[in-house]
C-alpha cells in the first residue's frame, strides 16, 4: 500500500491545485469582464468639454466634443488593418475654438494614399481621450526625419507639432474626413486571455489525474503480479 499512497497523494494534491489555478483565472476572467464594460460604458458616454489639463489616469476614455480647426500638418504612424493591410493613422493638430491646440488622431488611410491631399479646415468632433501605449520592446525607433512613427507617443509628437500633450482619438467628425477611416477607441486592444489560461489549467488537471490514475493501477498490477 505505501508504494501507491505516495503517488496516490501527490497526484491528488498536483490535481487540487491545478483546478484551484483554473478557478482563480475564472475569478479573473469575471474581474477583467467588469473592468472593460466599465470602459465601454466611458468610452460611449456622453461628450463633454475638454478638461483645462489632461490626466492620463483620470481622462483617459473621456469622451469629448470640440469645435475647431484641423490643421494641415500630419504625423503618419504605421499600422496594418485586417483585410485593407499596411497604412497610416493620420495625427494632425487640431486648434480649438478657444485657442487651444491638441492633437487628434483623424484615422486610417492606405498606404498608396499618404501623399494624397486631405481636407482640413473647420470640423466638429467628437472622440475620446487617450494616452495610447502602443510600444513594446519591439518597436523601431520613430524615423521622426522622414516623418514614419511606429507608435503614438504623445511627447515627441506634441513637440513636433507644437500641440499640448493630450490626444483625442476621432470617432465622428463633421464635415466628414473623405479619404480616412476613423478607427475609434474600443476595448479590442484590451488583452483578456483568462479564459485560455482557465482551459489550460483545467486541461492540466484532467491530463495529470489521469497520468495519477495510470500509475497507481501499473503499480497494482505489478504489485499484485
Amino acid at each position: 500500500m505505501s508504494r501507491i499512497a505516495l503517488p496516490l497523494l501527490t497526484g491528488l494534491i498536483g490535481t487540487a491545485i491545478l483546478i484551484w489555478l483554473g478557478a482563480w483565472q475564472m475569478q479573473r476572467l469575471d474581474w477583467k469582464r467588469g473592468i472593460l464594460n466599465e470602459i465601454e460604458s466611458r468610452i460611449g458616454g456622453d461628450p463633454a468639454p475638454l478638461p483645462e489639463t489632461g490626466d492620463p489616469e483620470a481622462h483617459r476614455y473621456q469622451p469629448v466634443l470640440l469645435t475647431g480647426t484641423v490643421e494641415a500638418e500630419e504625423l503618419y504612424v504605421l499600422v496594418s488593418q485586417k483585410r485593407v493591410g499596411a497604412g497610416y493613422r493620420v495625427i494632425s493638430p487640431f486648434v480649438t475654438s478657444d485657442g487651444r491646440r491638441i492633437l487628434i488622431d483623424r484615422g486610417f488611410i492606405p498606404v498608396a494614399d499618404r501623399e494624397t491631399p486631405r481636407e482640413g479646415g473647420p470640423k466638429t468632433v467628437v472622440g475620446n481621450l487617450h494616452w495610447p501605449d502602443d510600444r513594446t520592446s519591439a518597436t523601431p525607433d520613430n524615423d521622426i526625419t522622414g516623418n514614419t512613427w511606429f507608435a503614438r507617443d504623445i511627447a515627441p509628437m506634441a513637440e513636433e507639432l507644437g500641440t499640448e500633450p493630450m490626444m483625442v482619438i476621432a470617432r465622428n467628425m463633421s464635415p466628414s474626413d473623405p479619404g480616412v477611416t476613423p478607427l475609434p477607441v474600443d476595448t479590442s486592444g484590451i488583452p483578456n486571455d483568462h479564459l485560455q489560461y482557465a482551459i489550460t489549467w483545467y486541461s492540466l488537471a484532467v491530463v495529470w489525474l489521469i497520468g495519477t490514475i495510470a500509475l497507481v493501477w501499473r503499480l497494482r498490477q505489478t504489485k499484485e503480479g
